[in-house]
C-alpha cells in the first residue's frame, strides 16, 4: 500500500510517500518539507495571513516533486492521507482542499488525520513500542501528555494551560532579542551556561494533575531581565531550558507511576531538544521506564508522521467523505486514574 500525505498545519508545508508492506514494514520513499522560517522571522513568530498564502504558492510544486523522489505517478498512489487539524485554521484548509481535488481526481479513499496523534505515531518510522505507551508530545502549539492504547486510541490525561513549551521557548527568545525560531538558539547557548545560577520556578510541577503551563516561566525570565541584575545571556537560557525540561520529565514520569507502563514516547518539535532527551534517559534508568525518541527530523512538522497515522487510520476503517472539514483545537477524550 502506498501513503501519500500532506501536511500543512502550521508554518511548514509537507509531503511524503509512505510505502507499507505486510505486517507494518513501513517504508518511507520520500518526505518533503517546505519551510517557511524565513518569511516569519522578521515579526518574531507566524503570521497566520502569510503562512496561508505561502501553503497556496507551495503546495502543487512540492506534491509534485514529492512523487518523483519517491518514483511512483499520481495513479499509483492507494490513498491520500491529510491533516485536518488542530492548527492555522487557513493553513489547514489550502492542504485539505488540495488533498480533496487530488483523491477526487484519483478515485482514491481521502483519510483524516489529526496532527497530534501524527506526532506521537512518528515513531513508527523507525520503531515499533509495544501498546500501551504514554505520550508526551511538546511543540510550538502543543503540550500534552496522553494514554496511548492503540494507534487510534489516544486518550488525553493533561495538557498546557497557556503557552506550549515551544511557544515559551520562541516568546524567551524574543525577549532576549535571540532570534526566531527560539529552541535552537535557546538550546546552543544553554549549552555554554550554568542552569543553577539563576533560580527559576518549576511551574506546576507540586500540582496534582498532569497539566502544564509555561506562562509564568516566561514572566520569570522578564522579571530577571528587569531586575537590573547583571547576569549571562548563556546561564539564563541554561535555568530557562532546565525548568522546562524538568516540569516535562517529571509530570511525565508521575503519568508512568499513575498508569503502570513502562514505555514512553517523547514526540514534536522540542523532543529534539538534548537537555530533555538526557534528563529522560537519565530518569527512565532510574525508575526502570522504556523512553523512545523520534529522530530529530520526524520531532517537528513533517508528512512522513500523517502517512503513518493516515495508514492506521484507514486501517481501521476510517475515511472521509467530500464535505471533509478543518479544526483548530485538538480534540480528545479525558482519561482520568
Amino acid at each position: 500500500m502506498r501513503v501519500l500525505a500532506i501536511e500543512s498545519s502550521c508554518d511548514e508545508t509537507a509531503a511524503a510517500v509512505l510505502e507499507v508492506g505486510k505486517e507494518r514494514d513501513f517504508r518511507l520513499k520520500a518526505s518533503l518539507v517546505a519551510s517557511q522560517v524565513e518569511l516569519h522571522r522578521p515579526f518574531g513568530g507566524i503570521v497566520p495571513e502569510i503562512a496561508s498564502r505561502k501553503h497556496l504558492e507551495v503546495i502543487y510544486p512540492l506534491v509534485r516533486e514529492t512523487l518523483g523522489r519517491a518514483g511512483i505517478s499520481p495513479g499509483e498512489v492507494d490513498l491520500v492521507a491529510v491533516t485536518t487539524g488542530p492548527g492555522l485554521v487557513g493553513a489547514l484548509v489550502v492542504g485539505v482542499s488540495f488533498a480533496k481535488s487530488l483523491a477526487f481526481s484519483l478515485g482514491k479513499p481521502l483519510v483524516p488525520v489529526d496532527h497530534v496523534r501524527a506526532h506521537s505515531l512518528a515513531i513508527f518510522l523507525e520503531n515499533a513500542p509495544e501498546f500501551p505507551w504514554i505520550s508526551l508530545v511538546v511543540s510550538g502549539g502543543h503540550t500534552a501528555l496522553f494514554l496511548v492504547r492503540s494507534p487510534t486510541e489516544h486518550y488525553l490525561l493533561g495538557h498546557t494551560r497557556d503557552d506550549a513549551a515551544g511557544e515559551a521557548f520562541d516568546k524567551v527568545a524574543k525577549l532576549l532579542h535571540l532570534g526566531y525560531p527560539g529552541g535552537p538558539v535557546i538550546s546552543r547557548l544553554a549549552e555554554k551556561g550554568d542552569p543553577d545560577r539563576i533560580c527559576l520556578p518549576r511551574p506546576m510541577l507540586d500540582s496534582p494533575d498532569f497539566d502544564f503551563s509555561f506562562a509564568g516561566l516566561k514572566t520569570a525570565v522578564l522579571n530577571v531581565v528587569r531586575s537590573g541584575e547583571e547576569f549571562l545571556v548563556h546561564d539564563l537560557c541554561a535555568a530557562f531550558e532546565a525548568a522546562v525540561a524538568e516540569v516535562l520529565v517529571e509530570k511525565t514520569v508521575r503519568a508512568v507511576k499513575a498508569a503502570g507502563i513502562g514505555r514512553v514516547v517523547v514526540s514534536g518539535g522540542v523532543a529534539a531538544n538534548r537537555r530533555l532527551r538526557g534528563l529522560f534517559e537519565e530518569r527512565a534508568c532510574e525508575e526502570g521506564f522504556e523512553v523512545f525518541f523520534p529522530s530529530p527530523q520526524y520531532c517537528t512538522d513533517n508528512a512522513a508522521m500523517v502517512a503513518v497515522s493516515g495508514y492506521f487510520e484507514f486501517t481501521a476503517g476510517h475515511k472521509a467523505g467530500w464535505d471533509l472539514d478543518v479544526y483548530a483545537r485538538a480534540r480528545f477524550p479525558r482519561y482520568s486514574f
